[in-house]
């Protein structure tokens, strides 16, 4: 049996493929305590552990496309945010992310050459430390162009995942931990007391549902107004302007048989009926306890619209949602939810919106559609790719990499397919906050081409070492696990440091960033989970898209170094 089924898969590598691709994301499903390996490492162990039944052979191309993918997918996704991300309040994460990024190049150097190990578990070391596995494809392309035997080439590539597999448990791990538990210890904080702080600062309030006064759901009602209703001789600019603290609006108006449009300047008179939106209180104390609600149907027969919108003005990037709210056509209009890349933003009234957010808004649909004016473009959902684009850029990206050398001693090291597609990719998602229509790639295929893409790629690179793993984890040695933890824990602690002590960075946004400095959204959602809060996440966004471009590019630089 074992026999046949060595032959099969050897015959066969793409079905060996889509074998490891499925027990990759059934190891990566394990969690203990909210805390798993997740697909990408999942496939690199299943690829390991198929690769121990036979020598199944790994297509060069089919491995580089993949990656290309992938990368592009990433980049596409960080571009909106790159930017942005260099401005204002983002500038200290971005700032932090660089130290810790170059901080772990730096000490996975030393520890390299300490421990005297070539470029594959030099590569891996570092790949698996800062849990950055994109960082195995650069390192790999990087060695398939040194001025090697194919042998020795494959060899090295095989220790980058000996070496990844080794390091990234405690690289994980270690991230999550340190943010979570060991720099609150250390800097003698109670991250709930630093987050409800913060709350407070940017007007969060969770003592009540929603998001706040300013921005609520969307709710519609009908009231028949009594006579001493307090809104009873008012214009409907006046009635809307009562209540400071909440948003609700008149849309119209029925006076006996009549139906009228609700007018600025429209008085409001005993027995009209009124079609009032806004949050649930608001609404009820309005027209006042004695008003009566009335079931009229073609009163409230106003068609609705729910939207996302992507932001592109330049009136309203920059402007906090207490400001937006105040705008002439955000009359009627509710904001739902705000995105800022894949990640959903706690909205509070002090939050500053940034070109290139995603706000879902719902209200009628001519004030929608007169909104989107002013905000953007609405972006409608999509089921189509613009391979056009998608293959122009990879293809540029990747010609601008091969091209675009620099000098690591006597060598000269490109600066590979693999970053000039993640930087092609940066290019277009940037674009798209200038022109929303240019480059569309629905969610569903972005989302496919970096979890799939990778999680292949790294399978690949399993299957690859498998056949040598024992002997290759013989070779590196007890060494390399220790090692790892160095690299792993010396960019946290020197990112402490600096974030508080340098750049004064608040307590909670600094963890929030040294995770995406680490691309570790687990251990942002650990430091979410301690602080009973979600404002990590305001730290987290600005320090992600640097921690990608840098610690993935990380990957050529130290073959170069190591090689040289």
């Amino acid at each position: 049996m074992y026999l046949w089924l060595q032959e099969f898969l050897e015959h066969y590598p793409e079905l060996a493929l889509f074998l490891v691709i499925s027990i990759g994301y059934y190891i990566g499903s394990f969690k203990f305590k909210g805390v798993g390996l997740g697909p990408v490492t999942g496939a690199l162990f299943a690829g390991i552990l198929v690769g121990q039944i036979g020598e199944v052979p790994v297509s060069a191309m089919t491995k580089s496309f993949l990656f290309l993918l992938f990368l592009f997918g990433i980049g596409y996704s960080v571009g909106p945010q790159f930017v942005q991300s260099l401005k204002s309040n983002g500038l200290k994460p971005v700032l932090l992310a660089i130290v810790v990024a170059c901080t772990g190049l730096a000490t996975a150097i030393v520890v390299a050459k300490t421990l005297d190990l070539d470029p594959g578990f030099a590569a891996g070391l570092l790949s698996g430390s800062l849990t950055e596995s994109p960082a195995i494809g650069t390192a790999a392309e990087a060695i398939n162009a040194l001025p090697l035997p194919e042998e020795e080439r494959a060899v090295l590539v095989a220790h980058i995942a000996v070496a990844d597999a080794v390091c990234y448990i405690f690289g994980a791990f270690g991230v999550i931990m340190f943010c979570s538990v060991i720099a609150p210890i250390l800097l003698r904080v109670d991250l709930r007391e630093e987050s409800l702080k913060l709350e407070k600062e940017l007007g969060i309030t969770r003592t009540k549902a929603g998001v706040a006064s300013a921005w609520r759901k969307f709710e519609m009602r009908a009231y028949r107004l009594p006579e001493g209703a307090p809104i009873v001789g008012m214009t409907i600019a006046d009635a809307e302007a009562r209540q400071r603290d909440a948003r609700f609006f008149i849309h119209r108006v029925r006076r006996g048989a009549d139906l009228m449009e609700a007018m600025p300047d429209f008085v409001l008179q005993a027995g009209d009926i009124v079609a009032i939106s806004g949050p649930r209180g608001a609404i009820i104390e309005v027209p006042g306890t004695r008003a009566e609600e009335v079931e009229d149907r073609e009163l409230l027969d106003i068609p609705v619209a729910l939207a996302d919108i992507i932001v592109i003005s330049d009136d309203l990037a920059g402007v906090s949602l207490t400001e937006a709210a105040r705008k002439h056509w955000a009359r009627g209009l509710y904001l739902r939810s705000l995105k800022r890349g894949a990640v959903e933003m706690p909205l509070a009234p002090g939050f500053v919106v940034e070109r290139g957010d995603v706000l879902t808004v719902v209200g009628p649909e001519d004030v929608v559609q007169q909104a989107a004016k002013s905000i953007g473009t609405i972006v409608a959902p999509t089921t189509s790719t613009d391979f056009v684009v998608l293959g122009m850029a990879i293809f540029l990206g990747g010609l601008v990499g091969v091209l675009v050398t620099f000098p690591i001693g006597d060598m000269k090291i490109s600066l590979s397919t693999s970053v000039g597609t993640l930087l092609a990719g940066l290019i277009v998602g940037h674009m798209r906050t200038r022109l929303p229509l240019f480059g569309r790639i629905p969610d569903g295929a972005v989302t496919l081409m970096t979890s799939l893409g990778l999680a292949a790629f790294v399978g690949m690179i399993g299957l690859h070492a498998g056949p040598v793993f024992l002997s290759s984890l013989a070779e590196a040695g007890v060494g390399l696990l220790f090692g790892g933890m160095v690299v792993t824990m010396v960019p946290m602690l020197v990112g402490l440091v600096v974030g508080r002590f340098v750049l004064r960075m608040n307590v909670v946004l600094m963890l929030g960033a040294l995770a995406g400095a680490q691309t570790m959204t687990a251990a942002m959602a650990a430091v979410q989970d301690r602080a009973g809060s979600p404002v990590a996440v305001l730290g987290f966004t600005p320090a992600v898209p640097f921690g990608h471009i840098l610690l993935t590019t990380w990957g050529t630089v130290i073959v170069g170094i190591m090689a040289g």
